[in-house]
């Protein structure tokens, strides 16, 4: 039983054909078109295909997980930081690309949805929060193995709040300016973009996050006083998601994932804003990293269905 999934990103796309539950057996990336559309659709149909050919079978379910969301009320994407791709009947234009049915879910979505599975950092958690800290801030719900979209299909959004509790000290109001039009959200102080950037206002070094993080890891004391600065916002950020949703688990993808002191600050800052006497929600990187997402995208056709739903052909 093969599925293909797609994770359509800012700069890259990726395309795996998963066997079975787990067994990725063809992988393959290419660039976004920057900014084109109608070359995007494209490079996702042609990448399709060459998955296809590549396994020897045709027409096989086919998963995507991209930026945004489709909106409920027109079938347009909305709230993409891929900003070409909003306002535009992705859905449709893909599938009329394909020649078949594609089932579409927020990345971060697509996150929660592969950590959740049995060989995932969240196997057998009721409640699933999955993060993305990357270029912008995303998230995903699973509950009881099942992905919450909700009715205006924007459940998980928590990077369009604003930072809570902000500290004046740190001159977090009224925020930067992001670009959906509003002042200090979590995305504009938690992506690797806000951390490089507050980086800069602080210290005036004009260094990228990776960079960031890998001075504060070597000691150097702006490296490690930005850092500082972030895991408390992030700390502060998650506790509000844990007062609202009060998670088993909550996942981290995305580049900022991958820096290993978030583990263990991260919990002891957010018990300061946490509305319990212990916090038993655990803060685990994605056991499958970067790959995470495309694997969810392949898990939006669950195994029992693609056999009655489609005959795929060699």
């Amino acid at each position: 039983m093969f599925r293909v999934g797609i994770d359509l990103g800012g700069t890259k796309i990726e395309g795996i054909v998963l066997r079975g539950a787990a067994e990725v057996v063809a992988r393959q990336r290419i660039a976004t078109p920057a900014g084109d559309y109608a070359a995007t659709v494209a490079a996702v149909a042609a990448l399709v295909a060459a998955l296809e050919r590549e396994v020897g079978v045709r027409e096989l379910p086919v998963g995507i997980g991209h930026p945004g969301a489709i909106s409920p009320f027109t079938g347009l994407i909305k709230n993409a930081n891929s900003t070409c791709l909003n306002d535009r009947p992705l859905k449709a234009d893909l599938e009329a690309a394909l020649g078949r049915e594609a089932r579409m879910a927020n990345d971060a979505d697509c996150l929660a949805l592969s950590e959740s599975q049995a060989d995932g950092a969240a196997a057998g958690a009721a409640c699933v929060f999955a993060v993305i800290l990357g270029t912008g801030v995303g998230g995903g719900i699973v509950i009881d193995g099942k992905l919450r979209a909700g009715p205006n299909a924007i459940a998980g959004e928590w990077g369009h709040n604003p930072l809570p509790w902000p500290r004046a000290d740190w001159h977090e109001v009224p925020g930067p300016l992001g670009w959906d039009g509003r002042h200090g959200s979590i995305e504009d102080w938690c992506s690797g973009v806000a951390l490089a950037r507050d980086h800069r206002e602080v210290s005036g070094e004009n260094l990228r996050g990776e960079e960031v993080v890998a001075r504060a890891e070597a000691g150097n004391a702006t490296g490690i006083a930005t850092l500082a600065r972030y895991e408390d916002r992030l700390a502060r950020a998650l506790a509000s998601v844990i007062n609202l949703l009060d998670p088993d688990v909550i996942v981290l993808g995305g580049g900022l994932s991958r820096v290993a002191r978030l583990y263990q600050t991260v919990p002891q800052l957010w018990r300061a804003w946490v509305f319990s006497d212990q916090v038993a929600t655990r803060l685990l990187p994605a056991t499958h990293g970067d790959s995470s997402g495309v694997r969810g995208a392949a898990w939006l056709w669950p195994l029992a269905e693609p056999d009655q739903t489609r005959n795929p052909r060699t």
